[in-house]
Parts: structure tokens; C-alpha cells; sequence
């Protein structure tokens, strides 16, 4: 592919439907998590401090990875 091509307004408009479609993908998979959480939690499986420990748990994981980032 030549990078030096610009895009045209249907290339436009393909790369805009594409970002609409994964926004529509991020919401119904952030819905679902949302849901099995709270369901979890009414269920008494799990506790919302359980929950809120393990994501901070993780989230420092990803802030700061244990090997090398390329």
C-alpha cells in the first residue's frame, strides 16, 4: 500500500462506520462485564471490595509491567 495516498471521503466514511462499530463493541462488552459483576456481587461471590482490590491490583500491573515494553 502507498502511504503517501490520501484518503478519500468513502475512505472516510468506512474508517468512521468502522470506529462506530467498535464503540457499539466496547459498550455491549463493558455492559456484559458490568452485568456478571453485579451479579456476582448480589449473588454474594464476590464482595465490591474484592472486586475494587483485584482491579487495582491489576491496573498497577499494566501501569508498570514487570519485563521490558518493545
Amino acid at each position: 500500500m502507498d502511504r503517501t495516498r490520501t484518503l478519500t471521503a468513502m475512505d472516510e466514511v468506512h474508517m468512521a462506520a468502522k470506529l462506530a462499530d467498535l464503540k457499539e463493541e466496547h459498550y455491549r462488552n463493558t455492559l456484559a462485564l458490568s452485568t456478571i459483576i453485579e451479579l456476582l456481587i448480589d449473588k454474594r461471590i464476590l464482595t465490591r471490595e474484592e472486586v475494587e482490590r483485584k482491579a487495582a491490583e491489576l491496573d498497577s500491573f499494566m501501569a508498570h509491567p514487570p519485563y521490558p515494553m518493545a
